[in-house]
């Protein structure tokens, strides 16, 4: 009892040891040759053509709720003039980066973890090994990397959609002057906020796209170990990237101070 008992409470830290070595394996990979260039084109297409339209979608609300909020806020400091600013800033820094890597995620990982995951029950990745292949190089490394790439674009996709979505919504609905929210972007924004965005993304990104290919070539018990590979993969990315987010955002409050305006 006591030693199944051991077993059930040190069972998610060897899962996280686990995830943490394949991710060591797929760092290797990167470097292997030859590089899977035309997998890598396909499958950048194949999330870029799953995630466009939802992201720019999300990034719309995204960006009007942010408006909405901290223009209110603003507006009882009396300082009104800070509103397209402090909208950028939180788009740029936060709600992109964190709005993408939900929607590569949520569509680009599930679907990454179910492909993966069919090839495992179907046998095809121990086939691969039997013949010499490193499923990690040929079907993973490539995977990563578009799913990095794709990160990024969306990140440019929701930043622009956002800010665009915040000052329809506060000019149309708050009574901001465009003058006042376009001139404010460099009261409190600088260049670093966008560096530090597209790192968030690239960074959520490989993460989003190496724990579903973690689930999905580990899944077992037919079609439905293949279903809750899936699941799992959206959970735990979800559950990751809230956690470095606040860590890459901690440190970057302390490497890059804020400016003043």
């Amino acid at each position: 009892m006591a030693s199944s008992t051991a077993t059930r409470v040190l069972a998610p830290v060897g899962a996280a040891g686990n995830l943490f070595a394949f991710a060591l394996d797929v760092g290797r990979g990167l470097f292997r040759r030859p590089f899977q260039l035309r997998e890598f084109i396909q499958q950048a297409w194949f999330i870029a053509s799953v995630t466009i339209i939802p992201t720019a979608l999300v990034a719309i609300p995204f960006g009007a709720v942010i408006a909405l909020q901290v223009g209110g806020l603003i507006k009882q400091f009396g300082a009104q003039s800070f509103t397209g600013s402090a909208s950028v800033l939180a788009v740029v820094q936060q709600a992109a980066p964190i709005g993408t890597a939900l929607l590569i995620a949520g569509a680009g990982g599930s679907a990454i973890a179910a492909d993966l995951g069919a090839r495992k029950i179907r046998e095809e990745l121990d086939a691969m090994m039997v013949l010499g292949i490193d499923p990690i190089q040929r079907l993973v490394v490539p995977r990563v990397l578009a799913a990095m790439l794709v990160a990024v674009f969306l990140n440019g996709l929701v930043s622009v959609v956002g800010v665009a979505g915040g000052y329809v919504f506060n000019v149309g609905l708050q009574g901001g002057t465009p003058g006042a929210y376009i001139a404010s972007f460099t009261a409190l924004a600088q260049l670093p906020d966008l560096w530090v965005g597209l790192l968030k993304a690239l960074i959520f990104g490989m993460i989003a796209a190496i724990v579903a290919a973690y689930k999905g070539m580990n899944a077992n018990g037919g079609p439905k170990g293949v279903g809750d590979a899936v699941n799992e993969s959206v959970v735990i990315t979800f559950v990751l990237l809230f956690i470095v987010n606040f860590v890459l955002s901690a440190i970057y409050l302390q490497v890059v101070p804020p400016k003043t305006g």
